[in-house]
């Protein structure tokens, strides 16, 4: 009689265990459908490491882009034409600035369309041309 006591106590552990586990569980599945939407971008001079990079991310069900300089995760940002359109019309006269904001009113649509996407930006620290920490700079 005991015997049949302390396994219904068993069973009903087991059964409010699992009622536990179940919003826990969900929730990771909600995680999951999300990273489905965050968006990578990986920049590295190196083939091999961007290619790495990239099934690792897309393993774990991101979007991943992959840029090979600080240059072109600029331009894929939308930023590389602005940022150089800026330090042109600072020093140039005032009817080639207004030719210059027209530019950048344009790149920073593009820079709208194609910043909000993505969610992270991953960068090698040392790459010729611009480092991983001047592009980072230049983003902030």
């Amino acid at each position: 009689m005991e015997l049949m006591k302390s396994s219904d106590n068993i069973i009903q552990d087991r059964t409010q265990q699992q009622h536990k586990q179940e919003p826990e569980m969900q929730a990771q599945e909600g995680q999951q459908e999300q990273g489905h939407h965050f968006h990578v971008l990986a920049v590295d001079d190196s083939v091999i490491d961007r290619k790495l990079l990239e099934k690792l991310l897309k393993v774990s069900s991101y979007q991943v882009t992959c840029v090979d300089s600080g240059d072109k995760a600029l331009e894929y940002l939308g930023l590389l034409n602005n940022l150089d359109s800026d330090s042109t019309a600072s020093s140039s006269s005032s009817s080639s600035s207004s030719s210059s904001s027209s530019n950048s009113s344009s790149c920073s649509h593009s820079s709208q369309r194609e910043g909000l996407k993505v969610n992270l930006i991953m960068t090698d620290f040392c790459m010729p041309g611009m480092s991983g920490y001047d592009l980072l700079k230049r983003l902030k």
